[in-house]
């Protein structure tokens, strides 16, 4: 049972894997980034905390390639942190907002990307390739989700999402995300579909 189980979760992400070649080659499926942007606050103290999360340097960065073995990594991580943590807001953790932290049981959604992107890292991925993002949901909240920057386009790990998704297929405004280059750099994304105004010091 575990066999075919574990057959059948392969076949998904190679089909989820075939469908994210075809539509970043059908979206031009990569974000546009400009100027350099705040820090947000939350991260700042972050990093005061564990500076090395702001030195992550990646000076030849370029888009990770792709592969089969990859996205299934991917998808696997996406799916083993949203089932593992639970979400519960700083409030509720820490009795303070924007408290950034690897999560044990509980986090909130920066604590989600956080740790997704660590353990991508420990898979291998540089990171330069893992952007932690701010974006603005349709109910104008702030969020923050995960970037992965391939050779076939951004896509998106979300824990209000199960699915790995094309950045241009999700229904937020993305605001700014980490440099490619410098993990303690923040730059604008120049989204395009509209003016958003709010959680810019998310």
């Amino acid at each position: 049972m575990k066999t075919r189980k574990g057959a059948l979760l392969f076949a998904i992400c190679i089909a989820q894997w075939a469908a994210a070649g075809s539509a970043a080659q059908a979206a031009g499926n990569f974000m546009t980034t400009g100027n350099r942007a705040t820090q947000p606050v939350g991260h700042y103290y972050f990093c005061k905390e564990l500076p090395i999360e702001c030195k992550e340097l990646t000076p030849n960065a370029r888009p990770l390639a792709l592969t089969r073995q990859i996205w299934a990594e991917i998808v696997n991580i996406n799916n083993e942190v949203n089932t593992r943590v639970e979400p519960r807001t700083d409030m509720e953790i820490w009795g303070r907002e924007e408290v950034w932290s690897y999560p044990t049981r509980y986090g909130d959604c920066e604590d989600y990307v956080l740790e997704k992107r660590r353990l991508l890292m420990q898979a291998g991925i540089p990171a330069g390739n893992l952007l932690i993002t701010v974006v603005k949901q349709p109910n104008g909240d702030g969020h923050a989700v995960l970037t992965v920057n391939t050779d076939r386009g951004d896509y998106i790990l979300d824990n209000l999402n199960g699915r790995v998704l094309a950045w241009t297929d999700t229904p937020y405004t993305y605001l700014k995300r980490q440099s490619t280059k410098n993990s303690g750099v923040w730059v604008k994304i120049n989204d395009g579909r509209s003016i958003a105004v709010g959680s810019v010091s998310k």
